[in-house]
């Protein structure tokens, strides 16, 4: 048996897979420093653009593909605006039926042989898209991404929790030292990543070097709504010995490393912004 391959037919389909990995790509938060608002708007002026694309072509199968790309490019939106804006269960089974509406009523439309479109038409309405497009992702870029601010407190006092009983030759504490505040003053959604805060106590031997710095940030919390702020307390969990009974009070300092020298304990804070992404 001899199987007829249309190679242009895949070419047309590689494209159609490229483009979807684009996509995805596109939606990570790893390139373009866009907001959340203006993405999902670009994807569905993306569908809107590639449905006027098939609506106006009438050469070879290239509707067919635009139509194939208005709807990877939807399925994409639809997506990427469940995970990130979270809009419930209700939100999502709205959002998937309206879905499937609009998508009965194209075929049905195309079927019926309307809306009839030239290419003259089609070319305006793509170029309003594109300027529309550019409007967002100036305003976008113009009003900035999160900014971020670290307080840390000038000292930190640390005590043997009372009538506490000990299994162990060590405690684990927490205090608070600071705080991290995240400002949004953009009127889009924008992603919400904090910067990597971690300390160590250096000028002391009776405690462990290590120092486990967290903040209160819930797990699933990566987003940040428009004109927002938010402040998360940061807290460090230090580890004790046993034995001592004395409070003992750090001082604070940032930009200093942990094999620094100091006469008095001092707490190191070390602030990492390279692997954060908006």
């Amino acid at each position: 048996m001899r199987f007829a391959i249309d190679s242009g037919k895949l070419l047309y389909a590689l494209g159609v897979l490229f483009a979807a990995a684009a996509l995805l790509y596109f939606v990570r938060d790893v390139v373009f420093d866009l907001s959340i608002t203006v993405k999902a708007a670009l994807l569905l002026l993306g569908f809107v653009a590639f449905v006027l694309a098939g609506v106006a072509l009438e050469q070879d199968v290239l509707d067919v593909v635009a139509f194939a790309l208005a709807g990877v490019t939807y399925v994409v939106f639809v997506g990427y605006v469940v995970v990130r804006y979270g809009p419930g269960e209700t939100g999502t089974f709205l959002l998937l039926a309206a879905s499937a509406v609009l998508f009965v009523g194209l075929g049905y439309a195309l079927r019926r042989g309307l809306p009839s479109l030239s290419r003259r038409p089609a070319a305006y309405a793509l170029g309003a898209l594109v300027v529309l497009s550019v409007l967002l992702v100036g305003a976008d870029a113009a009003t900035g991404g999160v900014r971020y601010d670290v307080q840390t407190n000038e000292s930190v006092t640390v005590t043997m929790p009372a009538g506490e009983q000990h299994g162990g030759n060590y405690v684990s504490v927490t205090r608070d030292i600071g705080a991290i505040t995240a400002a949004n003053p953009s009127p889009f959604t924008r992603a919400l990543s904090l910067p990597d805060v971690s300390g160590c106590i250096v000028g002391e031997t009776a405690l462990r070097e290590d120092l486990w710095v967290s903040t209160d940030i819930e797990w699933d919390e990566d987003t940040i709504g428009g004109s927002t702020t938010r402040t998360y307390a940061l807290t460090g969990e230090f580890t004790l010995d046993a034995n001592r009974t004395e409070p003992t009070t750090y001082a604070v300092e940032r930009g200093i490393e942990c094999d620094a020298e100091r006469s008095e304990p001092t707490i190191a804070i070390t602030i990492d912004e390279n692997d954060r992404s908006d």
